[in-house]
């Protein structure tokens, strides 16, 4: 872990991941992956591996090349949108009430998937959904690029300085990092490279992360 970046006594906002941070989606996102592989023929094990580090086009160049890869992603928006409409999804311990104690207009989401995805999962949940979400049609680069977390501070009005970035991934670990943003990782029982603090559950990061809101 290194040491977090000097702040001044501004506004702080907190920006959060969505996929493993606040949402659990381990099963759904293999589920997916596997009913996406079967269909191609394809080892469900050896995609699901690929499709943890790499974006969906960068997963069916390595274990589809012969296939269209636009015929590969229509196929995989559609499972993922059939998963957000009867999938089962849950919220980790501790996200609502984060989530309802955080002051209005000082978080939004940042995220690899699509928005409407998104509102999906949180309706599922029941979480409450912030007035910005940067999704993956916002930014044409995706983490471990730092321009979705900048994207979300400047639309926030924030400095990158003032911000919390709230991960459980490496790339997205990685994202707030390259952005100059304050990063905390979470649900995971080994603290991710680069985090200037770690939590093993969200739970536990929960006052932390109310109160770097909250000061000023």
């Amino acid at each position: 872990m290194i040491s977090e970046p000097a702040r001044t006594r501004r506004a702080r906002h907190v920006l959060f991941d969505v996929d493993g941070t606040l949402i659990d989606a381990v099963d759904n996102q293999r589920r997916v992956w596997a009913t996406w592989a079967q269909r191609y023929g394809l080892d469900a094990d050896e995609v699901y591996r690929v499709a943890l580090r790499t974006r969906p086009m960068e997963t069916f160049a390595q274990v589809a090349p012969d296939h269209d890869p636009d015929a590969c992603l229509a196929a995989l928006h559609e499972l993922e949108d059939d998963d957000v409409r009867r999938g089962v999804y849950t919220a980790f311990d501790g996200a609502s009430e984060l989530l309802g104690g955080l002051p209005p207009g000082s978080w939004a989401l940042v995220t690899s998937n699509y928005e409407h995805r998104v509102r999906g999962r949180f309706l599922r949940t029941g979480l409450p959904v912030p007035e910005l979400i940067v999704d993956a049609a916002a930014v044409e680069e995706g983490k471990p690029s730092p321009v979705p977390y900048l994207r979300a501070a400047a639309r926030l009005g924030a400095e990158p300085e003032d911000c919390l970035v709230v991960e459980d991934a490496p790339s997205g670990v990685r994202a707030g990092l390259r952005a100059g943003m304050t990063v905390w990782g979470v649900n995971s029982a080994v603290a991710v490279e680069g985090v200037h603090r770690h939590f093993a559950s969200l739970r536990e990061a929960v006052p932390h992360i109310l109160a770097f809101a909250s000061h000023r």
